[in-house]
């Protein structure tokens, strides 16, 4: 289904998006229609999801990142959808991940200091439905963080 021209286009993309078109279609030795149906067949199979701007946090002000894990009351039936649509209007909240085992969820929080992160986890995360244990855990740096694949 996918061959190494749509790998290739990929892993052009991937290592600079603000390619145009036409100059994603020149460096992969494509016209630039071919090149763009290409792009279109990989955006409708779900595998090309588009372009973002990537945003600094710390730039603009937010300097702590905190990772909460949260461990749910699963006697609750509806502890997960609960919980996950509550903490989704938490502006801080950048990130949710549901996993299996002893910690349910994870959320990534960011704040501009330590002060707004004790407020957010106070008056926003501590509020959230059905949280039986919640550990924080501080990002102090990120070594790695990569978001391309080995095409």
């Amino acid at each position: 289904m996918h061959d190494d021209i749509d790998r290739r286009l990929l892993r052009l993309w991937q290592s600079d998006p603000d390619l145009t078109i036409a100059e994603l279609a020149e460096l992969a030795g494509l016209t630039n229609a071919k090149a763009q149906r290409r792009l279109t067949r990989l955006e409708e199979a779900g595998i090309l999801k588009g372009r973002a701007a990537v945003i600094d946090w710390a730039v603009m002000g937010y300097a702590v990142q905190v990772s909460l894990r949260v461990t749910l009351d699963k006697t609750e039936g509806r502890a997960f959808d609960e919980f996950i649509d509550a903490a989704r209007d938490v502006p801080e909240v950048i990130e949710i991940q549901t996993f299996l085992g002893r910690v349910d969820v994870r959320l990534s929080i960011i704040a501009r200091d330590m002060p707004h992160y004790q407020d957010i986890y106070r008056g926003r995360i501590l509020t959230l439905p059905h949280i039986t244990d919640i550990e924080a855990l501080m990002t102090i740096s990120q070594v790695k963080h990569q978001e391309t694949l080995p095409l």
